[in-house]
């Protein structure tokens, strides 16, 4: 029997008032007194659901479960006389439905706090005024206001003002994040001092905030193919409890031990081993900031043989940083020449010129100079007037076709090595003398070793699958020890792969962030999608969302995983024995109903409470382990298919 939230209440005060009774029913007088016995009262109030629930169940889906077994427990002890028995039955059945309720109501506890965060106003800039306007009403462009202490109605950018973060519902870090002009802001996060103006990016409806609710309430229990197994093993057990019972009155005659079987034959602890675990894993992993879409995802992730990753934006950061600058001429030393470069890119819209730009103003105060007739040739460079000189802006290809001299075999020997290291390099030449060069690349993150070592502790292969060239996908892959590379592949490369993987027998999970990754996703064993940067297409593709953008929690969602799946089997097992164990005593008369009925829901309380024990489950895994799985031989592959 399922009891829904808002029956909660009714339901404790029925077992309150029902628990009364049947203690007040043990005392003779007060039932001569009032001409009947009060346990007629937990029959009542707390039997009957149960029997109407069975009786529909019958009737509209011939399911024959749990609420079967315990209505043909009730009225047969009714029968025989032993209202108290029944009224016991009645009342600890609803307390073991109440337990289970309240322990899926904690388990979606996430999903409840989501929900509070959800800001119902907004304050909206509008001909110079502050408006107060529904959330749900905000547009894209909208201005906001937000004060100190409130939530962010919407995602957005700031524009105005500085503000200190609070991101915890969004990555789980406790720590708060410094926001100013120009930096992402997210909905339910909150702001915890100063106030600042926001144009909004998305409605409402699409936001960060909203998107989370949506991906949390799609979490299903149900749906994991283990339980369908203890559903069949349920509906098996009502069966046998049924013929156990009626063979036992042919052999003894004895009513009350058929009774007694039927009450401690009754399946709902095991049952009840399933979804209790599965939706408390699901609720625990919330809490850390992954949101799991089903409970056989769950089950399936517990069985992985492989962990494939994109590389940029999941193993890197995928953003571009400078890892080396240098003049090579005597006119200008390496300061100017970066001051030179970041001048001429402060014009440039390319990610490359973002990323000097940026990088030279978080080194320096000092202002960058004014640049003339900054223009941009696609595929060709950047040219440009600073001081009356020409400047030219592009990689050394760029350079050799404008007739730079470039006869510096050190300079040829710095791209190709910054080449195989995976980095791109832009050169510089002021009056068609080469000046300097600078070297970017994508950062790898600072997790991404130890992630790859606990992997192969768990004697699982990690996989890159990337659509970078080979010399890119060589540089991050020796450096966190992945072993097995796939390069220059398109998104049909990588979902080919995934397929071929599983077609083999070998489960695998995929973690990427962007479009291109959607498909692989999709046909993995199981999809892990950067929920904070990735896209939205591989959001919807995937069976797991990682809120934040960063993947130290993968481990951890491991871990979970495979206790989950270890409560399932110690409540399974549990529930098994304690039934056969029961059904035997009950044969030889050792239990009577109102034991039976006790050892029974002890089944159930202790699944329960088992279960729950994952909701306090904490991430406490050491990815510091100093012992290092490097697998030497690494095996880059450029796919031809």
């Amino acid at each position: 029997m399922r009891l829904f939230k808002s029956e909660t209440t009714k339901t404790i005060t029925f077992i309150v008032i029902s628990s009364i009774c049947l203690l007040l029913s043990l005392v003779n007088s007060i039932n001569n007194y009032l001409h009947f016995n009060l346990s007629w009262v937990a029959i009542l109030l707390c039997g009957l659901p149960i029997i109407k629930e069975a009786c529909i169940s019958l009737y509209k889906e011939f399911d024959i479960k749990a609420d079967v077994l315990v209505s043909l427990a009730l009225i047969a002890s009714v029968i025989i006389g032993e209202t108290f028995a029944a009224g016991e039955i009645a009342v600890i059945m609803t307390i073991g439905a109440l337990l289970e309720d309240l322990t899926v109501q904690k388990a979606q506890s996430g999903i409840e706090s989501l929900i509070k965060l959800t800001p119902q106003k907004a304050r909206v800039i509008r001909n110079k005024q502050e408006v107060m306007i529904d959330a749900d009403d905000i547009q894209i462009g909208d201005i906001i206001r937000v004060i100190a202490g409130e939530i962010i109605p919407a995602d957005g950018i700031i524009i105005k003002g500085e503000a200190s973060i609070d991101e915890s519902i969004m990555n789980g870090e406790s720590l708060p994040v410094d926001k100013t002009v120009g930096d992402d802001v997210l909905s339910g996060t909150i702001n915890q001092y100063s106030t600042f103006d926001m144009r909004a990016s998305k409605t409402s409806s699409d936001s960060s905030l909203k998107r989370m609710i949506r991906l949390v309430k799609e979490a299903d229990a149900d749906k994991a193919p283990i339980v369908s197994l203890t559903d069949r093993w349920a509906t098996w057990i009502v069966v046998i409890a049924l013929v156990s019972s009626v063979i036992t009155y042919l052999f003894t005659h004895e009513i009350l031990r058929s009774v007694t079987i039927l009450v401690v034959f009754c399946p709902c602890a095991l049952v009840l081993a399933t979804p209790t675990a599965i939706m408390a894993g699901i609720g625990n992993a919330t809490k850390y900031g992954m949101l799991i879409k089903g409970g056989d995802i769950i089950e399936r992730l517990s069985k992985v043989k492989n962990i494939a990753f994109d590389k940029t934006g999941t193993l890197t950061y995928g953003k571009l940083s400078i890892v080396d600058y240098k003049s090579f001429s005597s006119e200008y030393s390496d300061e100017e020449f970066i001051k030179i470069l970041a001048s001429v890119e402060a014009h440039s819209e390319h990610p490359f010129g973002k990323a000097i730009t940026s990088y030279y103003k978080e080194k320096n105060d000092n202002q960058l100079l004014e640049v003339e007739d900054f223009t941009v040739h696609p595929g060709k460079g950047i040219t440009a007037v600073l001081n009356s000189k020409n400047i030219l802006v592009g990689n050394l290809k760029i350079m050799k076709d404008k007739n730079i001299n470039i006869n510096n075999k050190d300079i040829i020997k710095i791209s190709q090595d910054f080449f195989k290291k995976g980095c791109t390099v832009i050169y510089l030449s002021i009056e068609n003398k080469l000046i300097g060069y600078v070297a970017l690349s994508d950062i790898l993150r600072q997790e991404s070793k130890s992630i790859i070592n606990y992997i192969k502790s768990q004697n699982i292969n990690p996989i890159m699958l990337t659509g970078d060239n080979e010399a890119s996908a060589s540089n991050i892959a020796n450096k966190v020890f992945i072993d097995d590379v796939y390069s220059s592949l398109l998104p049909e490369d990588k979902m080919k792969i995934i397929k071929e993987l599983e077609s083999k027998n070998s489960p695998t999970c995929m973690i990427g962030d962007g479009v291109n990754d959607a498909l692989a996703l999709k046909y993995s064993s199981v999809g892990i999608s950067m929920g904070a940067i990735g896209s939205d297409i591989a959001i919807e593709a995937s069976d797991i969302a990682l809120v934040s953008d960063y993947i130290k929690n993968i481990p951890y969602l491991l871990y979970l995983s495979k206790k989950t799946m270890k409560t399932i089997k110690l409540n399974v097992t549990f529930s098994l024995v304690l039934n056969f164990v029961a059904i035997i005593l009950a044969m030889a008369g050792v239990l009577n109903p109102v034991v039976g009925a006790l050892v029974h829901n002890l089944g159930s309380v202790f699944v329960i409470i088992n279960s729950a024990k994952l909701l306090k489950t904490k991430n406490n895994i050491d990815l510091n382990n100093k012992t290092i799985y490097n697998f030497t031989n690494t095996n880059i592959k450029a796919l031809n298919m």
